[in-house]
């Protein structure tokens, strides 16, 4: 069965996928990969060896057990991903801070004409006429069976685009886009007729199913996958308030987003596949394991299935996929190319804050590092985090800001510097100033991300805040202090950055356990705590060398594998009218502990099946033998 749609394609824009994989090529960004591959882990590993080379986007030619193509790391670098919206990127940008400032446009109407010629674009095109795309009906089972890594529980998609309305106000202008994660086999599902839809907190698909669940009644979801790139960054693009995903995605292409309705489905016919399907009230089944960006599995749990309604694709369509993992990956440049469209946006939905950077090496939601203002008490003799408290408090109430768990937070005095995204630096100016004693704040029994395992449960755990602003307190040194070598309990002690040393002891057995061992430590030192004033922070680990190797070690350890409720100690700590502080150095627990998710790890057969793109002949010889050798 075939269902005749169409689009027009606007000059100067992608108006598929293919476009923009031949425009990549002809400017010397493209792969193609002739050998046939295994989608069972081949192809993961193929793409994450190249992400790691710095390498092109990829276009698998020949994958096994599926007629389409496949391409990958398309938004491998900022570079690229910024190339592939060369023509519309500097408008948005200028849509945005209008946006944000509106102002603006009424004080210097004429210097906008630029951008009200680009939103022309931003009104999706119903029911096109024009040339009609013949979508050929298919089975979840003919497309790419992707498997990332070894414990996955079965193939699954990685660049979709779930498209779902309100049914309190149905249409395309209110409906949600959004990138959730599509199990396409395995577990319990079945074959062809069912399919995983995993959703984690604060997603607006999330808002749409408690309404029709009110009603009763199941909730409609189409699921797009390629079309042009714009579509996959409006699909996890956290927009200002107001701006639809379809806008935007017609906004950043440069062309109208096209979509119809087939069987009451909302059809992108621009996209290359569209999965629809219906998703019952109170109807789950477990979906997991999932090799994730923190760089751990995230497990198996009941997340709502999508029973199949039917599935589409365009005539010689192609599968866009990523892999993720443990940062840096091809996500790292979503989030850098956000960064670059609407980093003004919090500023202003946000007063005082100057900037936020979610640490991708931390795993993105872990760990916040922010800059504000400091203007609540001039006259104060004594500086200390006033308004940075406030501003700390709305961050954490913002959005998927609000999934964090560890945020730092200062503001600079005048003749003073800091940015969030030098982050060594950014480090030794924070611990520079903090006072343990005054400076900790703590958010406990709440909700973090639901990727996150270190908490007490999916979804829960908590959060603290470090706030430092004044003169420095300290002059943070890079020796470990004797009294840490010396100590029984310690196996091996090394500095990772200026005021911060990674110790590593026994494995952790329970809390009870750590907080006897801990507690013990922190009581020896604190006699001797005078030794210890160039010492901020002690992060108590598995592996001191690997901890301490690089800054993304301590970054990923420190903050991915910690509960600030059950995992923080400090020298010489204590409890006064329930606020909890530190004479002393801060303490980190960030060993493993027996509930957290395993960590990701290459399966050393497949890459050595994949040798042989890299070997003479190979797909993969010649780029390798002209940029890496």
């Amino acid at each position: 069965m075939a269902a005749n749609l169409g689009y027009l394609r606007d000059p100067m824009a992608y108006s598929s996928l293919e476009a923009c994989l031949n425009d990549l090529e002809k400017h010397g960004h493209l792969l193609r990969i002739k050998e046939a591959v295994d989608p069972n882990l081949e192809m993961a590993a193929i793409h994450l060896r190249i992400y790691a080379e710095q390498g092109p986007a990829l276009l698998f030619e020949n994958v096994k057990g599926s007629r389409f193509r496949a391409a990958s790391n398309l938004f491998g670098s900022l570079e690229r991903s910024k190339f592939l919206f060369r023509d519309t990127l500097k408008d948005v940008q200028h849509i945005i801070h209008l946006k944000n400032n509106p102002a603006e446009a009424i004080k210097r109407p004429f210097a906008h004409i630029g951008a009200a010629k680009a939103a022309l674009h931003a009104l999706p095109l119903k029911n096109p006429l024009r040339k009609p795309v013949v979508y050929e009906e298919i089975s979840i089972s003919d497309l790419p069976q992707i498997k990332h890594w070894q414990m996955d529980g079965g193939a699954f998609v990685t660049l979709p685009q779930v498209y779902s309305e309100d049914v309190d106000h149905p249409g395309i202008m209110q409906a949600n886009l959004g990138m959730y994660r599509i199990q396409l086999s395995g577990n319990d599902y079945v074959p062809d007729k069912e399919i995983g839809l995993h959703y984690q907190l604060h997603r607006g698909i999330g808002v749409h199913q408690t309404k029709a669940r009110l009603r009763n009644q199941p909730l409609k979801v189409s699921c797009f996958v390629g079309g042009p790139p714009a579509h996959t960054l409006a699909a996890v693009m956290p927009l200002p308030e107001g701006i639809s995903e379809m806008t935007f995605a017609g906004l950043l292409g440069g062309r109208r987003f096209r979509y119809t309705y087939i069987d009451g489905f909302c059809v992108s016919t621009d996209a290359d596949f569209v999965i629809t399907g219906t998703v019952y009230p109170e109807e789950t089944k477990p979906e997991g394991p999932f090799g994730d960006h923190l760089g751990y599995y995230s497990l198996t749990h009941p997340f709502p299935v999508m029973r199949v309604h039917k599935v589409f694709a365009r005539k010689d369509a192609i599968w866009p996929f990523t892999v993720v993992g443990r940062p840096p990956q091809e996500d790292t440049s979503f989030g850098a190319l956000i960064h670059e469209i609407s980093g003004s946006a919090l500023k202003v939905e946000i007063p005082g804050l100057k900037e936020v950077n979610a640490v991708d090496a931390a795993g993105v939601h872990p760990l916040l590092l922010a800059i504000g203002s400091e203007r609540y008490t001039p006259y104060a003799p004594t500086l200390q985090p006033a308004e940075l408290l406030t501003i700390a408090n709305h961050v954490l109430g913002t959005g998927q800001l609000s999934l964090a768990k560890f945020l730092f937070i200062t503001a600079a005095q005048q003749n003073e510097s800091v940015n969030t995204h030098d982050i060594a630096a950014y480090f030794h100016f924070v611990l520079s100033r903090i006072d343990w004693k005054r400076d900790v704040h703590f958010y406990t029994k709440t909700t973090i991300d639901t990727l996150d395992y270190s908490g007490t449960g999916l979804n829960t755990g908590s959060k603290v805040v470090f706030a430092a602003y004044g003169d420095p307190v300290r002059e943070l040194g890079s020796d470990v202090p004797s009294v840490i070598q010396n100590t029984p309990a310690v196996k091996d002690a090394r500095s990772i950055i200026p005021g911060v040393i990674a110790v590593s002891t026994g494995s952790f057995i329970s809390y009870n356990d750590a907080a006897h061992q801990i507690n013990n430590m922190a009581s020896k030192w604190d006699k001797e705590r005078g030794t210890l004033h160039n010492i901020a922070l002690i992060v108590v680990c598995d592996d001191a060398a690997f901890t301490s190797a690089t800054l993304n070690n301590f970054l990923w350890v420190s903050f991915t594998r910690c509960n600030p409720s059950h995992d923080i100690y400090g020298v010489g700590a204590f409890t006064e009218h329930k606020h909890w502080g530190c004479h002393g150095p801060l303490i980190i627990d960030a060993r493993i502990k027996p509930h957290h998710a395993p960590a990701l790890v290459v399966d050393p057969e497949v890459e050595k099946r994949i040798d042989r793109l890299w070997q003479p002949g190979g797909s993969v010889y010649e780029w390798y033998k002209k940029h890496k050798r």
